[in-house]
């Protein structure tokens, strides 16, 4: 049986949202969630191109809809692109860890999106022995996964 979290990664499409100008694309995410024969999208107004893509400014400008995004922005953003999630129909974000926020938890809470918070979305991204595995372990002995 898989948790909540394993189980966000079930969708077929993503949107990835960074900064590359202030904190960064999270690019390995983006890399492995790509390498699992997921549809992925880079959301970055800061640059053209993420890892040989075509970087979109925000949700609207996508090609197509996408049925999960995950935030990996600057924290005093988070809450906005959560709403920003809510208008293009997105229903569940992941929120990279020690990214959200009491106002994003609340926008999330008053427009229907089921946030995941609190993990590092690359350990549920890569198998085998890597550091994530090893934060995966860590996690799941703590009872965090």
């Amino acid at each position: 049986m898989s948790t909540p979290h394993e189980s966000f990664w079930d969708r077929a499409s993503f949107a990835f949202v960074g900064s590359s100008g202030t904190k960064g694309f999270p690019k390995l995410s983006y890399g492995a969630a790509k390498e699992r024969g997921k549809k992925v999208f880079a959301v970055d107004g800061t640059v053209e191109e993420i890892e040989g893509d075509r970087a979109f400014p925000d949700f609207e400008a996508l090609p197509e809809p996408v049925d999960a995004a995950v935030l990996e922005v600057p924290r005093e953003e988070t809450a906005d692109w959560v709403g920003r999630a809510a208008d293009a129909g997105i229903r569940e974000v992941w929120i990279h860890m020690n990214r959200d926020t009491p106002e994003a938890l609340a926008v999330a809470d008053e427009r229907g999106v089921t946030l995941h918070t609190g993990s590092c979305a690359v350990m549920y991204l890569t198998s085998g022995f890597n550091v994530h595995g090893l934060h995966r372990w860590i996690e799941k002995l703590r009872g965090r996964y």
